[in-house]
């Protein structure tokens, strides 16, 4: 698909503790101590758990629905995060270029690299995966895939992508927003299934909202 062309512009730290018993006020107190880091500490920092809501359905569509959208949703993710950390990369280094000339040169190197890499991938996707990645790629990095292309390109040429993909009912215009739209709290909801159960690499989202807040919103308690 044509255009999706222009899109796409942990370490691990080993941690040794060691327990050491310091008296205080009477009482055993025990710390942690970091390897590399000279302050006690009595604990240490955890990665985030979100418990999420058991999944059920009122009828059998609407978890085929929700089945079909995970493998959809899961499938285009990499290609959203990928967009996001290319992005990141990207503006990084143009920082410290003080030439315009310099800047096009290295943002047109990089469009055609990806465009190598991952063009090819991309043409395959169907529509609805290409409307669930322009979406990801909102939520990845805050700003949409036309004002992507308008930053990397011109207006004038983000303004022909758009009507051309708009043949196929796909709006790279088109923004994630899980507060007004149910699918997207449901792709949310997928993917953050995913991040615990890691088949899919965690990103935060550059978009805000209370995701909680929006399951009592989309999936109230009933009552018995």
């Amino acid at each position: 698909m044509n255009c999706f062309k222009y899109l796409f512009l942990v370490f691990p730290i080993l941690l040794f503790a060691q327990e050491d018993h310091v008296v205080q006020d009477s009482l055993a107190v025990k710390y942690l101590i970091i390897e590399g880091d000279s302050i006690p500490r009595t604990s240490i920092d955890l990665k985030e758990v979100r418990l999420l809501h058991k999944l059920s359905f009122d009828t059998k569509k609407e978890r085929i629905g929700y089945l079909i959208l995970r493998r959809k949703t899961m499938k285009v993710y990499p290609y959203a995060k990928m967009a996001a950390e290319r992005l990141d990369s990207m503006n990084k280094h143009l920082v410290t270029l003080k030439r315009n000339r310099e800047k096009k040169r290295y943002t047109k190197r990089i469009q055609k690299y990806i465009e190598g890499e991952f063009s090819e991938e991309l043409k395959k996707l169907t529509r609805t995966e290409g409307q669930i990645l322009i979406k990801l790629i909102h939520r990845q990095t805050g700003t949409t895939a036309f004002n992507l292309i308008k930053e990397l390109r011109s207006g004038w040429r983000a303004f022909w992508y758009n009507t051309t993909a708009s043949m196929f009912d796909i709006s790279l215009k088109r923004e994630f927003d899980p507060v007004h739209v149910k699918e997207d709290y449901l792709i949310e909801d997928i993917l953050l299934r995913n991040f615990q159960n890691g088949r899919l690499e965690r990103q935060k989202s550059a978009i805000e909202f209370d995701f909680y807040d929006l399951t009592d919103k989309w999936l109230p308690v009933k009552d018995p």
